[in-house]
Formats: structure tokens, C-alpha cells, sequence
């Protein structure tokens, strides 16, 4: 981790040692401007730079409410380093959609990280914030949530990179987070903020909790709770060193599609275990009342599912994990 005692500045917001800066910077997507809401958390005492993000996709409201209750909390005079929080990193998807998709071009900025600076307007906005933001951090949180069409199962993920000591780090935050579950990607591939970090040699985790869009504030303070033991964990806040949490390691096993077109009548819950072939659901043709039955491709746990009612051919609805191996890489 590095020593950081100097002044932080992003955009037009500056924050001196001791102090906190909040407001926007804007962000240049080529068609289009939007401003990106931040919190410069500047301590009094030398530390880690600490990034943590929410409101990557629309209708993920736990991990906002909680980032932007966080950095309410924050105080400079008791941090160690620096902490930047970014409660809405998506304003289109935020405060205009309500699925994983930007609703200026259609794409899953979660796909596309680092980013493209000369591509359509979410990639150029995945560029942004890995320059502006995700450059120079020490450690990222980027929070997630069932979305308003999907139950889900909290659990925390990271990426396995072969850096024994990166990856033990890495660890060491989800285990901070009092998560039961961690699930492993047993690679750094693809275009996640958390695994785009990670090849950058970052530790980062990815955070999801609570379910269907809700906006619970016991859930929320939960998770405000959990982000604290990640920033004592980290040296960031002088509260002793937290007890780790018990976790389970998975790895994803399988996703679960729609065989047809139709209305989605699922069989389930997150957090049920399933075994492979089992029938979870039926898709319906409402045309003609065919039902189409959706089987399990794998036995293990269902982490997430989707229960909106009307699904396309090959949509994604569930995903399904499996105990880790003993002898996955370390």
C-alpha cells in the first residue's frame, strides 16, 4: 500500500489532508456530458487510497444507498489515506434505466471495463472512470445488488490472478466484509471493473446485496457495516484489526437460459440448492400456452435468478455455483 499525505483533487473538487470535498466532475462521453457525483475523503494520516463505486448498472439500489451513506459518515480526522467514493458511477443506467444496459447505447458497462476513450458513450465512460478514478488506488469496492427483476444471494467476488501475494490481499478485503460466501473467478478475464483491477494489479472485490430493486435501509447500514470492517482491514480506519469471517469459497458452475420466448414462471429462490436436470421453472408461450420446461445444467447452489415475467430466447435466468476445489490455483 502506499503512504498518501497530499492534496486530492478531481475535476474541480480538492480536498487537502484532514478534509472532505463532495459535488460532481463531469465526464466528456463524446454525445454527451454527465456529471459523476463523488466524495473526496482526504485523512489526516497517511495511508492506502481506497476506491469504492456504486450505481454501475440501474435498479442496484443497496450498494448506492450504502456508498452514499458512507461517505456521509466518513470523517478526514479519523482516515488514514484517502477515500473515494462514488455513489452513482452510471447516471444513465442510474437514474434513467432500471437494467443492466445503458439506456444511451444499449451496452452493460460491467462487459466493457477498462474501456474504450474513442468508443460509444458507456465504453467511454468505463475509460473515465478507470483513468480518473481506478488509477492510483490501492484497494476498490465496487457494491452491486439484485436488481429490480432478480433475486439474489449476498455473496462477495474477486479474481484469482497467480499473484500469490495480490490475491492474498484480495482475500483478505472479502473476508473483511462479514460475506459468507465468496465466489472465485478462477481467471482476471473480461470486462468486469473488479477484474479489469485486478490485471492492474489492484485488489479489488465485488460486493452483492439484497435483492429485486429494494431500497432496505437495514440492508443498506449492513452493508455500510461490512465496508467499515473492509477500510479497518485495510489500515484506512484505526479500529483494531476486525475478525475475519468464516466464508465459503464457490466458483461459478453454470448459467441458466430461456430455451424460448415467452413468460417466465420460475421454481425457486436464491440460495436454494439444485441438482443437475432438475425442473426450475417453465417458460410459457402465451401465444399458444406451450410450456417449455428450464432444467438445472449443474448441481449446485442458485446464487441469482431472474423473476421478471417476460424473458427472450437465450436470456440469462439463473446462475449456479459449486463448492471451490481444493486444488484451485493460489
Amino acid at each position: 500500500m502506499t503512504s498518501t499525505k497530499s492534496a486530492l483533487s478531481l475535476g474541480a473538487l480538492h480536498a487537502e489532508p484532514g478534509t472532505k470535498a463532495r459535488g460532481t466532475v463531469p465526464a466528456d462521453l463524446g454525445t454527451l456530458t454527465v456529471d459523476i457525483p463523488l466524495t473526496l475523503v482526504n485523512g489526516a494520516h497517511p495511508g492506502p487510497r481506497v476506491l469504492i463505486t456504486a450505481g454501475v448498472h440501474g435498479g442496484e439500489f443497496t450498494g448506492v444507498d450504502a456508498a452514499t451513506r458512507l461517505a456521509a459518515l466518513l470523517e478526514p480526522g479519523e482516515v488514514h489515506g484517502q477515500v473515494i467514493v462514488c455513489p452513482v458511477a452510471n447516471p444513465p443506467a442510474a437514474y434513467q434505466g432500471r437494467l443492466g444496459v445503458s439506456p444511451l447505447d444499449g451496452v452493460n458497462i460491467n462487459r466493457v471495463f477498462p474501456g474504450d476513450p474513442d468508443g460509444t458513450p458507456t465504453e467511454r465512460l468505463a475509460a473515465w472512470l478507470f483513468t480518473h478514478l481506478l488509477d492510483g488506488a490501492d484497494a476498490y469496492v465496487d457494491l452491486h445488488s439484485g436488481g429490480i427483476d432478480e433475486v439474489l444471494d449476498d455473496f462477495v467476488g474477486y479474481r484469482l490472478t497467480g499473484d500469490t501475494e495480490l490475491d492474498a490481499k484480495t482475500a483478505d478485503m472479502a473476508g473483511a466484509l462479514g460475506i459468507e460466501d465468496v465466489i472465485l473467478g478462477l481467471n482476471a478475464d473480461g470486462g468486469n471493473s473488479h477484474a479489469a483491477a485486478a490485471r492492474q494489479g489492484i485488489p479489488a472485490i465485488l460486493v452483492e446485496t439484497g435483492q429485486l430493486g429494494e431500497r432496505d435501509a437495514e440492508t443498506a447500514r449492513r452493508l455500510v457495516t461490512g465496508l467499515y470492517g473492509v477500510l479497518n482491514r485495510l489500515g484506512v480506519l484505526d479500529a483494531g484489526r476486525p475478525a475475519t469471517t468464516t466464508v465459503r469459497d464457490w466458483v461459478w458452475a453454470a448459467g441458466v437460459t430461456a430455451g424460448a420466448t415467452g413468460l417466465w414462471y420460475p421454481e425457486f429462490t436464491a440460495g436454494d440448492d439444485v441438482t443437475a436436470g432438475q425442473v426450475i421453472g417453465h417458460v410459457v408461450d402465451p401465444a399458444d400456452g406451450q410450456e417449455h420446461k428450464v432444467h438445472t445444467p449443474a448441481t449446485g447452489r442458485i446464487f441469482y435468478g431472474m423473476r421478471g415475467l417476460t424473458v427472450a430466447h437465450g436470456a440469462e435466468l439463473a446462475a449456479i455455483a459449486v463448492p471451490a476445489p481444493d486444488d484451485r490455483p493460489h
